[in-house]
């Protein structure tokens, strides 16, 4: 199945290589991740929208987060749900369905670390300038922030995929799990040194500038900090930044590791599944971290619980008030 022996617009896709024993497992497993991904980002996104006292500037940018989550998981789960039961041999996938996820999958990745970004520069402000924060950081501040921060991720996956859907097609496999930038390039026998030459472009100058601007943000709060005598202020400081630390080490540690594997062919099965974690474990993990450690929205969370608790329990609130 090298040769496009499948017409020019369908694909042969690997999809998730599981035995026929651990497909329901691994079918189940998928699933379950999947919806808790959508119901906690989707929920923690509602209660933020439905709340006027969470619209503030760190609480969008969580709805910033909460989106490309959903985004990064919808682009990949469904259809590897999908090939869990079909038989190798007939996972066909458009070209262009092909080419569309791998846009979306590399947009949740890139405007992962722009907004992150984004979040970075919102706590230092909040702690090393927090006098002129409700100036700095407006609600429309944050707004032209976000669109800024999408807006450069999805140019420059455009650029990316449109260099690789410009390469005529002499091959018809697609040996990824799913589509994505260099999936679309190998199916070509054309030369791809500029794929080569702007993807590593594109990967140095997200990774770096993501990396170089949490380093430069976390090292001035820390000097602020270290500053500063007031332990309840730096306890604060800190309990605020952790959560924003923890997942972008997780994110960054989970691209990181696919990055490295594509070094070493033997392990190509390894860095597949790494490729599939990068796109539910952090979103899966983004919930929990910014919903259930933050106490304004845990607080609702628990309200909403106990009123939920009273009606099942059959207690007329009105009445009692």
């Amino acid at each position: 199945m090298e040769n496009n022996t499948l017409g020019p617009s369908m694909l042969l896709l690997e999809g998730l290589k599981v035995t026929p024993q651990s497909s329901i497992p691994a079918f189940v497993l998928l699933l379950l991740i999947y919806v808790f991904v959508m119901l906690s980002n989707i929920g923690l996104m509602t209660m933020i929208t439905l709340e006027r006292s969470l619209h503030q500037p760190m609480f969008l940018l969580f709805c910033n987060m909460g989106a490309n989550d959903a985004l990064g998981a919808t682009a990949i789960v469904p259809r590897l749900l999908s090939d869990v039961f079909t038989p190798t041999s007939r996972r066909y996938i458009h070209y262009s369905s092909c080419a569309l996820q791998a846009f979306c999958a590399h947009v949740h990745a890139s405007a992962a670390h722009t907004v992150l970004m984004i979040m970075a520069f919102d706590r230092y402000v909040a702690i090393c300038n927090p006098l002129r924060y409700p100036t700095i950081m407006t609600n429309r501040t944050v707004v032209k922030l976000s669109v800024s921060a999408w807006a450069v991720a999805v140019v420059m996956v455009v650029v990316l995929v449109g260099l690789s859907v410009r390469l005529s097609q002499c091959r018809a496999v697609i040996f990824n799990p799913f589509c994505d930038n260099a999936s679309l390039f190998k199916l070509s026998c054309e030369d791809v040194v500029i794929n080569n030459i702007y993807g590593l472009a594109y990967t140095v100058v997200l990774l770096g500038s993501s990396l170089g601007s949490i380093v430069l943000t976390y090292l001035r709060i820390a000097m602020v900090c270290l500053t500063n005598r007031s332990r309840s202020k730096n306890s604060r400081a800190l309990q605020t930044c952790a959560t924003h630390l923890i997942l972008y080490i997780i994110m960054f540690a989970s691209g990181g590791a696919i990055v490295l594997l594509h070094r070493f062919p033997d392990l190509s099965d390894q860095r597949k599944w790494a490729s599939i974690l990068f796109h539910v474990v952090p979103p899966a993990m983004n919930a929990i971290i910014y919903g259930l450690q933050i106490k304004a929205v845990r607080q609702k969370i628990f309200i909403i619980g106990c009123l939920s608790s009273f009606r099942d329990a059959g207690v007329d609130l009105s009445s009692e008030a």
